[in-house]
């Protein structure tokens, strides 16, 4: 009972909206999103949901973490927009994106994000991923150069390795129906678990997870994030790292829950952000003090600022 209350602490608590009560849903197309949603339709009937804010010579493509979607990025893309477009994408199976029986592999995902790049004919962008759309952001980036100029990962996952054990692990405990059944008093105590000092501006992530509960779409949501951790342990990155050829901005929270997995790997989240940092070779790591694993939301100003001023070099 124990691994599984603190499995679900650790991967269920990213879902971000922006409603301030609770107010019922029928679709995830309902919930209420920051700016004009578009689509895109995809090879094989997939269509992705996204926003594009702002213009500028560079673009920046924003890619959620688990159990998340593109209202993550709001205050992101808010201080970003007037220098660099912005565009936030729902990843399949996620927010207003397509719902369906996906593989939830990061490879998987790092083609649906080439074939968007190509779709909207974006040329070359940078890739900004948080937590397990870091992992996918570097999957992309070796797998697409070509499409991929720089690289921003926010808490990335990847960086952390586990023994086939543990892989087997995530894969036996963490289901669908886990994520189903998670109760409103977890829901609240896993997004807290997300920040340092959770702010009062991010308890909208509450309520709009809470209200996905409602959905005739959460049964493909709780089925999805199951896919993904299996995802995340099958397509490891880690020695893979030191072929990133993209400039790679690194940023990391001191006081990250979530990585490493405290039940599993015990340590340091300094120590697991050096030791993947150093394999990349054109990284630069920023640790920020006393923050918590949703870097992005948390300290918005500090991480906009060091995007920004990476994207000018």
């Amino acid at each position: 009972m124990r691994r599984i209350l603190w499995l679900s602490l650790i991967l269920l608590s990213a879902a971000c909206g922006v409603q301030k009560e609770l107010k019922p849903i029928q679709r995830f197309e309902d919930l209420s999103y920051p700016y004009e949603v578009k689509k895109a339709m995809l090879s094989g009937g997939i269509e992705v949901a996204y926003v594009d804010e702002g213009k500028g010579e560079q673009t920046l493509l924003f890619i959620h973490g688990l159990g998340s979607y593109l209202p993550a990025w709001k205050k992101n893309i808010e201080g970003l927009k007037d220098k660099y477009r912005c565009i936030a994408i729902d990843l399949p199976g996620y927010g207003k994106s397509s719902k369906g029986e996906y593989s939830g592999s990061m490879r998987f995902y790092s083609e649906i994000v080439a074939e968007l790049i190509d779709k909207l004919k974006l040329g070359s962008v940078t890739l900004v991923g948080h937590s397990m759309g870091g992992q996918i952001s570097i999957i992309t980036a070796l797998a697409y150069p070509d499409q991929v100029d720089k690289l921003v990962l926010i808490a990335p996952a990847g960086f952390e390795t586990f023994t086939k054990g543990q892989k087997q692990w995530f894969r036996e405990v963490m289901t669908a129906n886990l994520v189903k059944l998670t109760t409103v008093e977890q829901i609240k105590s896993n997004l807290a678990y997300n920040f340092y000092r959770m702010p009062k501006d991010a308890r909208f992530m509450i309520t709009d997870r809470i209200d996905m509960r409602g959905a005739e779409d959460f049964e493909a949501y709780c089925y999805i994030i199951p896919q993904c951790v299996q995802g995340m342990v099958d397509d490891p990155v880690y020695e893979f790292l030191p072929k990133i050829t993209q400039p790679t901005l690194i940023i990391f929270g001191e006081n990250d829950n979530l990585i490493p997995n405290r039940y599993l790997n015990p340590g340091k989240t300094g120590t697991i952000a050096r030791k993947g940092a150093e394999r990349i070779p054109n990284a630069t790591l920023h640790l920020l003090p006393k923050t918590g694993h949703f870097v992005q939301f948390e300290k918005a100003a500090e991480v906009n600022g060091l995007m920004a001023e990476f994207l000018e070099h």
